[in-house]
């Protein structure tokens, strides 16, 4: 993409990796290594997947010389360089619209829900708060994946690999880059939930 994006934020570290080490390949056409980089540094890897999987093309090394990274102690901050404390107030609370649509499989729907959640939260959160104000309709289930929680159900409608269906989530009508325990809706987003196929 020209924002530098290859994929989404998960496939970046696989991406750059490949790139970098057979970049003299890809002639005539350029790719922007400057701008894929730019993405990762903005981005906000949490889950361990993704950091192991973008930590060998940020040091320039595969998988195997990665390890051999020197990190000593003269790369730490020292403790007068930390960030002063700051007096802690509580998080000011953020409200996010939540849409979950079904037009493919069985009885059809669409619900719309406005919750309120603290600033910062995930995007779990919101479908938590959800579910916690109205259990009937916003019921979810998740899996535990290497990447974090994937959503696999919602309304007990289930996604099927074998029917290649499942749960595409939308913040503001664009596909969202991140998972459902790492994405943070910003306030007055509307998060769409779209059973779908691919």
């Amino acid at each position: 993409k020209n924002d530098g994006l290859i994929g989404n934020i998960y496939s970046m570290g696989l991406a750059l990796q490949a790139l970098e080490t057979s970049s003299k390949f890809y002639a005539p056409r350029e790719w922007d290594c400057t701008s894929a980089f730019n993405v990762v540094c903005k981005s906000e890897y949490s889950q361990p997947m993704a950091i192991a999987q973008v930590l060998p093309a940020l040091l320039y090394k595969p998988y195997l010389q990665a390890a051999d990274v020197d990190c000593t102690d003269s790369t730490r901050k020292s403790p007068d360089q930390e960030c002063p404390a700051s007096p802690s107030a509580p998080p000011a609370a953020i409200t996010v619209h939540y849409s979950i649509i079904n037009k493919l499989q069985g009885a059809h729907f669409n619900h719309s829900i406005t919750v309120e959640v603290p600033a910062g939260s995930t995007l779990l959160k919101v479908l938590q708060a959800a579910e916690e104000e109205q259990p009937n309709t916003f019921s979810f289930k998740t899996e535990q994946t290497s990447w974090g929680p994937m959503v696999v159900s919602i309304h007990g409608l289930a996604a099927n690999p074998k029917d290649r269906t499942y749960w595409h989530f939308l913040g503001d009508e664009d596909a969202l880059q991140e998972g459902v325990g790492t994405y943070k809706p910003h306030n007055m987003e509307h998060i769409a939930a779209n059973f779908t196929t691919y």
